[in-house]
């Protein structure tokens, strides 16, 4: 901070001054800022020099523990009411649920390098391009300086770990945080464009690709592990979450998983490097990729037939959604359904559909307006169990919702939740059953119907699997009991 300060104090300085002056201060301010970058280099390549050294010491052997399925749910159909229905009056009844999930935390900023990574000028500037889910990428890097490991025994590791430290890289360090930034790409995000660049230099399952991806991860202050079985180097990486389906090895209390297929017996790597931070699955902002718009999909709602949008999708945004593994925070399983429906809807997804449906909502009240999207859900979307689509369960953002053919109820749930925060600003929660998931809406007004009481405020029950049903009624056989509230942000 001192430094800083320092620094605007002279930047002050330049533009009060005369013009000798100024000079005199440009040269002073010049001269002062390359003393800085120089110290944070030497910061930087001291720490590399430290943490070789550890990566020279033996690596202990190690064995992977066995992947934690991803819990099975139960299969409960939709319900159907069948349209030439005559509703029985609603009424206001309290929907007693003891349990409460807290929403997934909010992220801290993401990992930063324990020292600022700052740009080298250089005669001829190559760069190597990568594609990134159909985003054309570039990063300033010469291939001819590209690593070329001798062995992988630890000796090997280190002395190609100080080479990396060198200037050479810098600037390849500093155009992937950019990207990051430029591209709006969380934890996981980033990691997986580090793997296409990587694979892009090197080529798949490579050493150096495998050990060029580690570096850049760490110098960008995340936390990792390297693991090798005599031939193959391997990358592990620390999660902040409980990934399902997925082998990992436990080390100081955290588990670190593999970017790849390996052994089941390696030897891994103790080093550890400062302010390392484990990866966060939490996806906070809209990311930006090329647009690869899908089929335009025509969703209309039965009961109000002009009620209806067209919807397209970014493809290379649901490519990116297939990688994204299941998992859940602080070991608690409804906290996976909290993730997915605190996902912000991509941001061009979101300009093309919501004036649509904003145009039709004008002028509605709020009851009426969450009838309509409720409805839109209901009967606009075919229902499928997971098992008979995907052979298993998967949960979907809610851009993928709207674009492939079948959903089931937690789809569907994450989905109308994300429409009525962002149509018309009510708070919304989830509401989980073994094997069902709901929701329910905070109103502005008095609502009828069955409703839950959180810290005093209403949320009356919206079920976008009860096809047909109103706002203010709960599935049929619904043990609320066994229920639990999953608050959302």
């Amino acid at each position: 901070m001192k430094r800083l300060l320092l620094l605007a104090g002279i930047a002050l300085c330049v533009s009060t001054t005369t013009n000798a002056q100024s000079n005199s201060f440009r040269d002073a301010f010049n001269n002062f800022s390359k003393g800085i970058r120089k110290e944070y280099d030497n910061f930087r390549q001291k720490i590399m020099k430290d943490y070789a050294e550890y990566v020279r010491q033996p690596w202990k052997e190690a064995e992977e523990e066995k992947p934690i399925p991803r819990p099975k749910e139960e299969n409960v159909p939709p319900v159907v009411i069948p349209v030439d229905t005559v509703p029985a009056p609603i009424e206001s009844k309290p929907v007693i649920i003891e349990e409460v999930v807290e929403p997934v935390v909010t992220p801290e900023p993401q990992p930063e390098p324990v020292a600022p990574v700052e740009e080298h000028p250089v005669e001829q500037v190559k760069y190597l391009t990568f594609n990134y889910f159909g985003t054309p990428m570039k990063v300033r890097f010469d291939e001819a300086d590209k690593l070329r490991l001798m062995g992988i025994k630890p000796d090997d590791i280190a002395q190609a770990m100080v080479k990396l430290s060198s200037e050479t890289y810098d600037n390849l360090i500093y155009d992937c945080l950019e990207l990051r930034k430029t591209h709006k790409l969380g934890d996981w995000a980033y990691l997986q464009m580090l793997k296409a660049l990587a694979e892009t230099l090197h080529g798949k399952d490579t050493n150096e690709a495998e050990l060029l991806m580690a570096y850049i991860y760490i110098q960008s202050g995340y936390k990792m592990r390297l693991a090798q079985d005599g031939q193959h180097l391997y990358m592990l990486f620390s999660s902040k979450h409980q990934i399902f389906d997925l082998p990992y090895f436990t080390l100081d209390d955290d588990r670190y998983y593999p970017m790849r297929k390996m052994p089941s017996s390696v030897h891994i790597c103790a080093a550890m490097f400062p302010k390392e931070q484990s990866l966060s699955l939490y996806i906070n902002q809209s990311m930006e990729l090329e647009e690869n718009k899908s089929a335009a999909r025509a969703v209309a709602s039965r009961d109000y037939p002009d009620f209806k949008a067209t919807v397209e999708v970014n493809k290379n945004l649901l490519d990116f959604y297939s990688t994204y593994p299941t998992s859940v925070f602080g070991d608690d399983v409804c906290t996976r359904w909290a993730m997915y429906a605190n996902t912000p809807m991509q941001k061009k997804i979101a300009d093309s559909l919501y004036p649509q449906l904003k145009s039709m909502l004008q002028g509605k009240g709020k009851l009426e307006a969450v009838e309509m999207l409720l409805n839109w859900v209901q009967t606009g979307l075919e229902y499928e169990y997971d098992d008979r689509v995907w052979g298993g369960d998967r949960a979907f953002f809610a851009e993928e919702t709207l674009y492939y053919p079948y959903c089931d109820c937690e789809d569907r749930s994450i989905l109308f939740t994300r429409l009525v925060r962002d149509l018309l600003g009510l708070p919304c929660i989830l509401v989980y059953y073994p094997g069902h998931l709901a929701a329910a809406v905070q109103f502005p007004e008095q609502v009828k119907g069955d409703y839950i009481v959180l810290n005093g405020k209403q949320f009356v029950v919206t079920d976008p699997t009860y096809i047909g049903a109103p706002v203010g009624r709960t599935m049929p056989k619904m043990d609320n009991a066994s229920a639990k509230v999953i608050l959302l942000q």
